[in-house]
């Protein structure tokens, strides 16, 4: 199939080269013509493991190719996906411009029927908008073309998103024409298992679906970073409880890890635009409020702990810190709670000396430019030189690297003793044997 994808943030490259790895022709469409020459050499700009191979494989098999106008893509296209970001505004509410833009350049541009997919996350409603705004882009060129507008939201994780594109659980679309199901039938069951994997349903349902499976998530983690509380204040290891929890097969194990709050580029923002979207109803979402709240709270857990040890004056204090991207196996420092944490910590006057296998370059463009230039926080070449003369090392993002350290080592190069897990990584008894002072969330004392 000859597929035009529009944006290549996230989504959108990993999208455009995943369907080129199956065989179709691809067309990645930017306005950045930065980010396009270099994608054009095989260099992806965001970090994910696997991306750059499939990038280079189908670029050279010609299968792939990256514009900065869509006038130019070399075929037209059957399918247009729309990928553009759509970032929370100040309210809370998804910022569409970026999306209304792409519908408003597909409606110029298209001479013959397409299916137009959203896959970019959207508020309910968004496919009737842009439904609308490609059918007077036609009206006023004249044209009366049938296409399509489909609602296909993505349910990538960062850190394992071609594996999830390749090999997904499920494929949800939102569609009312029977042509454009046999088109996202033929453009998905390449990578199914059965045709039951293929979720399909009401455009409205598909993108309500989206924010729900990620205000679910994002309520599993505040659920039990609040438990995590209850259990440092009532002395229960939340380890143990997590377990018993776990074993329950209505719930499930996953994301019910407490630590330091959740960020990335999905769960804040989908949660808040959620908030929004119930509140233009005049319905108070009380449980989304609470998740978003608590996940607030729970980044600041991170410096109240160092407070807790040394106090509000921080100005004698430095802090080692193992892990800045949000979560392994990605650079994106969006809603990260390491940015949280250093800023908190430099407010008391504290030095930080800060580490992450890959998500140095991204500090360096993304943390103001004063926090470096005033000796205030440095990004350390590897994890030991960060806890140079350290008093306390906190752990924030929980990479393979992180697991098994030499903590023989760790003892000669720190000043200090304390170990504060950010991620529940360490066994609690294992380090006090070994003479660090060791502080969890939600006590961490099991083996």
């Amino acid at each position: 199939m000859y597929i035009t994808v529009i944006g290549t943030g996230y989504v959108g490259l990993v999208t455009g080269v995943c369907l080129a790895e199956k065989g179709n022709h691809v067309t990645c469409v930017d306005i950045d013509p930065k980010k396009i020459e270099q994608l054009k050499q095989g260099i992806t700009p965001i970090y994910e493991p696997g991306l750059e191979p499939l990038l280079k494989r189908n670029i050279e098999a010609g299968r792939l190719s990256f514009v900065t106008n869509i006038v130019d893509e070399a075929h037209p296209a059957e399918i247009y996906m729309i990928a553009t970001g759509t970032p929370s505004r100040a309210d809370g509410s998804a910022e569409m411009r970026y999306v209304y833009a792409a519908a408003e350049a597909i409606a110029g541009h298209i001479n013959d029927y397409a299916v137009i997919v959203d896959k970019s996350t959207v508020p309910v409603g968004t496919s009737d908008q842009v439904r609308h705004i490609i059918q007077q882009g036609l009206t006023q060129r004249g044209l009366t073309i049938q296409f399509d507008v489909v609602s296909n939201p993505e349910f990538l994780k960062e850190g394992a998103a071609i594996k999830d594109f390749m090999q997904p659980d499920r494929v949800i679309v939102g569609v009312d024409s029977l042509a454009a199901i046999q088109f996202m039938k033929e453009l998905y069951l390449p990578f199914l298992n059965s045709e039951q994997q293929l979720l399909v349903m009401s455009a409205h349902d598909a993108e309500l679906t989206k924010y729900a499976a990620n205000a679910m998530l994002a309520t599993k983690i505040s659920f039990m970073n609040e438990v995590s509380r209850l259990c440092e204040l009532y002395g229960a290891d939340i380890l143990n409880v997590r377990r018993g929890i776990a074993s329950d097969p209505r719930i499930g194990s996953g994301f019910l890890n407490a630590g330091c709050g959740y960020g990335g580029s999905c769960f804040p923002k989908d949660v808040s635009a959620l908030i929004h979207m119930a509140e233009q109803h005049h319905f108070d979402p009380l449980i989304l409020k609470a998740v978003e709240e608590r996940n607030r709270l729970q980044k600041n857990r991170l410096c109240e702990k160092v407070v807790d040890y040394f106090g509000d004056d921080l100005s004698q204090i430095t802090v080692a810190l193992w892990g800045l991207s949000f979560k392994p196996g990605t650079d994106d420092l969006r809603e990260a709670s390491s940015l949280v944490f250093i800023e908190a910590l430099l407010e008391r006057g504290a030095k930080v000396q800060a580490y992450d296998p890959v998500a140095m370059k991204a500090a360096h463009q993304s943390f103001p430019k004063a926090w470096f230039d005033e000796k205030r926080l440095s990004l350390m070449p590897d994890s030991y030189q960060a806890l140079h003369l350290a008093d306390v090392l906190v752990l924030v993002t929980e990479w393979d690297e992180f697991q098994t350290p030499d903590f023989d080592l760790m003892k000669s190069t720190m000043r200090g003793r304390l170990i504060i897990d950010g991620r529940n990584q360490y066994s609690a008894l294992k380090l006090r044997k070994l003479g660090f002072d060791y502080v969890g969330f939600g006590s961490g004392v099991s083996p």
